[in-house]
């Protein structure tokens, strides 16, 4: 397995920095629901293009303001035998509002057959491109950094810089290893300076 790491063989960065993750986010609100909402999920819970396809309005929870996630990447339990692993992430819940008028996630949770329905049913593909565009129509340089899992990486980034502790913050990436989340914690340029800031009071 490839080590994760916040930077490229080149130098070049490969998280969307806070004010790219703003810019990103507002251009969203300007799409269409479906892809609005896509984006803000994406934004708010960190999880990988194939793990925000496997959300159902079951794993939803508009009261308790959290969307339950299954995480994708392997686990084995003592046994050495594969086993499956869900973890709740908290949202805003101004969110969790648009999710649900975009998608009638309380009306559907009604229903078994509805509630275990993707709310999303594309392609991973299809996600890789939607986010693409919109990073493309907020003026995101074209970088590495320009992809979903650049978000991803950058929701990272901005849950260290604001103080998360990194057991927490492991949980809601959905990481096996505390050291893998450790990475987010090297953060550097204007996230660095805002720890630092913090630092000095």
């Amino acid at each position: 397995m490839s080590e994760m790491r916040l930077y490229d063989t080149a130098g070049n960065r490969l998280y969307l920095n806070a004010e790219e993750r703003d810019v990103f986010l507002a251009t969203a609100r300007r799409q269409t629901a479906r892809d609005r909402t896509l984006c803000e999920t994406l934004h708010y819970t960190g999880c990988r293009p194939s793990e925000l396809l496997e959300i159902t309005p079951a794993r939803v929870d508009l009261s308790g303001g959290t969307i339950t996630i299954r995480s994708l990447k392997k686990r084995k339990d003592a046994s050495g035998a594969s086993r499956i692993v869900y973890r709740a992430v908290p949202v805003p819940p101004d969110y969790l509002d648009t999710l649900n008028t975009a998608h009638g996630i309380r009306e559907a949770q009604k229903s078994r057959k509805q509630a275990s329905m993707p709310i999303w049913p594309l392609s991973r593909v299809r996600i890789w491109q939607i986010v693409k565009r919109i990073m493309i129509e907020a003026g995101i340089p074209d970088a590495p950094h320009r992809s979903p899992k650049g978000l991803r990486h950058g929701f990272g980034i901005n849950a260290s810089v604001n103080g998360v502790p990194l057991n927490m913050l492991q949980k809601w990436m959905g990481h096996a290893q505390l050291s893998t989340t450790a990475i987010y914690a090297d953060a550097v340029g204007k996230e660095e300076q805002d720890i630092a800031a913090r630092m000095w009071g």
